[in-house]
């Protein structure tokens, strides 16, 4: 597994989302879990949270990588429960936070979806149909059968057999050796 140095707030480049959350603690006290407020970071990889704002060290990171978000306004019974969202992934801890508004919970879902999309995507999106008037004027492996490469290479070896048996060139002044 991969270990993620943790990092102060500041330090940390290409945030692309941040705020207060409540997280729910893994321990569960006698009335049950409970939720803490916390400063969240999301960064292209990485989701950090810390005491606060101004908190030097992390509470807890984690890669983001193969996690899934969703809704999940099963984790609470109030007011509060169309605030909340968990980020999953087989086989690893489940995170469930408490957003400040329904808004704000679709927010942060949204944010580490289109992060998660962009890491597991391996190739450059591209639409089919503008495919070869991109792309024609690329040598290629697949582009020597297609039929107007074909064409051009026909073309060019019927001007080499219309073209004279003699290649050399006659110069002004020699005149070339007849046999």
């Amino acid at each position: 597994l991969e270990e993620i140095t943790p990092r102060p707030v500041q330090d940390t480049v290409n945030i692309l989302k941040q705020g207060y959350l409540e997280k729910r603690s893994r321990e569960h006290s006698f009335f049950g879990s409970e939720w803490q407020k916390r400063w969240c970071v999301l960064t292209r990889r990485t989701f950090y949270y810390y005491a606060n704002e101004k908190s030097k060290q992390p509470k807890g990171t984690f890669s983001i990588e193969h996690y899934n978000a969703q809704l999940a306004f099963h984790l609470r019974k109030d007011s509060r429960k169309r605030c909340c969202f968990e980020l999953i992934c087989p086989g690893k801890r489940t995170y469930e936070f408490t957003a400040p508004s329904p808004a704000e919970a679709e927010d942060w879902v949204d944010q580490v979806q289109f992060l998660l999309k962009d890491l597991n995507s391996l190739t450059i999106p591209y639409d089919e149909e503008d495919e070869e008037e991109l792309y024609n004027d690329v040598d290629s492996s697949d582009s020597v059968n297609t039929p107007s490469h074909n064409t051009t290479l026909n073309q060019d070896e019927l001007n080499i057999e219309m073209e004279d048996d003699d290649i050399y060139e006659i110069l002004p002044g020699k005149q070339p050796n007849k046999q």
